[in-house]
């Protein structure tokens, strides 16, 4: 099993659904994590069925508390206004400009 992400697979995560240093797992798990982040209530019968195919029981509820902790932890970063290392728009709201 492969841990971890190269520079050039962690520069490309945003395009996981094409890239091709992604596994099929890997791109389920990634569309999992951005809706469960973005719009939860994406998260439908189709997704759901899909994961099961890949995934274990087991491996699905760690997937989710992990996705779960990663959210909860980016959001409280924006709270604080800690410093991140690329910009994520955390919700379907846009972006807040100034003026």
């Amino acid at each position: 099993m492969r841990q971890g992400l190269d520079d050039e697979a962690y520069n490309s995560v945003q395009h996981y659904h094409d890239h091709p240093d992604f596994t099929d797992r890997e791109r389920l798990a990634a569309e999992y994590a951005e809706r469960f982040a973005i719009d939860h209530t994406a998260v439908d019968d189709d997704l759901w069925s899909r994961l099961r195919t890949h995934f274990s029981d087991t491996e699905l509820l760690e997937l989710t508390v992990t996705i779960g902790f990663c959210v909860g932890m980016g959001r409280a970063y924006q709270v604080l206004d800690i410093a991140r290392d690329f910009d994520v728009l955390w919700s379907k709201e846009p972006p807040a400009t100034d003026g």
